[in-house]
This record gives C-alpha cells, sequence and structure tokens, in this order.
C-alpha cells in the first residue's frame, strides 16, 4: 500500500497540472477544461434505421429470381435494379400471362394493367433483358435487340439466359409467373 499511495498522489498532481495548462480554447467560461468524453468526436458514419431498412428492401429486389412457367418450359429471370416499376410488377406475382412473338426481336405478354412507373428510368436494351414498355403496358423480353436504343419508355426489369428456341416454348398457353426467391 506504501507504493500505492505515493503513486496515486504523482497521477493526481498530473492530471492537476495537464488541467491547470491546458490551453483556454479548451476551457469552458469557469476555467475548467472540458473531459474528453464530452467533446465531440467523429463517428464512422453508419446507416441510418430507416436508411438501413431501405437498404434491405433494395438487397431483397435485386436478385430476386421470377420464373415464367409454361406446360413445355422455364425461364428464370433476375431482377436487376430496384424501382418504382419494378416493385409494381413484383407486387402483381404471381399471375399468368399470355406471351407472343413481336417483330422477330422479342417476345411479349401485356399485363393486366399498367404498372405505376413514374421515377423508373428508361434502358437501353441488350439481348438478354426483360423490359416493361410503357406505352403498350408489355413485357418483352429481347433476344434480337440489333438497332433499338435508349428509350425513357423502356424499364428494365431483369436479364434471362434462355435461348430464343427456350423463349418460343413460352408462346401459346398460359404461362405462371412467380417469385422463385
Amino acid at each position: 500500500m506504501a507504493y500505492r499511495l505515493p503513486a496515486l498522489a504523482a497521477a493526481v498532481l498530473l492530471v492537476s497540472m495537464t488541467t491547470a495548462c491546458a490551453p483556454a480554447s479548451d476551457a469552458s467560461p469557469d476555467g475548467i477544461r472540458a473531459s474528453a468524453a464530452a467533446s465531440p468526436t467523429p463517428l464512422a458514419t453508419t446507416p441510418s434505421p430507416s436508411e438501413a431498412s431501405e437498404d434491405a428492401e433494395t438487397e431483397q429486389i435485386v436478385g430476386t429470381i421470377v420464373r415464367f412457367t409454361s406446360d413445355r418450359t422455364d425461364v428464370d429471370v433476375t431482377i436487376g435494379e430496384d424501382s418504382p416499376g419494378v416493385r409494381d410488377f413484383l407486387s402483381l406475382l404471381p399471375m399468368e400471362l399470355v406471351v407472343e412473338e413481336f417483330a422477330g426481336a422479342e417476345k411479349i405478354a401485356y399485363l393486366p394493367r399498367e404498372l405505376n412507373y413514374s421515377g423508373s428510368p428508361g434502358s437501353d436494351p441488350e439481348d438478354g433483358d426483360l423490359i416493361y414498355f410503357t406505352p403498350w403496358g408489355n413485357l418483352g423480353f429481347y433476344y434480337d435487340a440489333t438497332g433499338i436504343g435508349y428509350s425513357d419508355a423502356t424499364l428494365h426489369i431483369g436479364t434471362y439466359t434462355a435461348t430464343e428456341e427456350q423463349l418460343s416454348l413460352l408462346e401459346g398457353g398460359p404461362v405462371t409467373i412467380t417469385i422463385v426467391n
């Protein structure tokens, strides 16, 4: 105990001297230095609960697999982005549609109602894209997007890897569309 008392006294003296020698900018109006715990320290930015929730929702939508099933084949589409149009499309599922050929470039299907797509970005479709064409209210599986450029009226939904022949097997009968995961 005899060794601890002088060490404790020295520590108290050192703290007192440090406080007394603090620059005036660190002292409060009454001359008492603010403790380090009371001073603001920069914190790592972490998302607010609402931002974290939005990020989780985006992650839940992007990468979602939607399956188009006929009596002859299945075609899986991976959702590629989170937009109002994509969210509204997913809200309609499950549903049944009829797929048909269109212009030697895509297979299309008309939705039962127009999607709420306000605020959704347009796209520059490529082969292997599932899109929503706003003027007609239809989905389109592009298999030959040659010569088709960017349009605000073409909303990207997702991508697929099926061949044109496999897409043809969706034609003719009812196609059930469901969320797989």
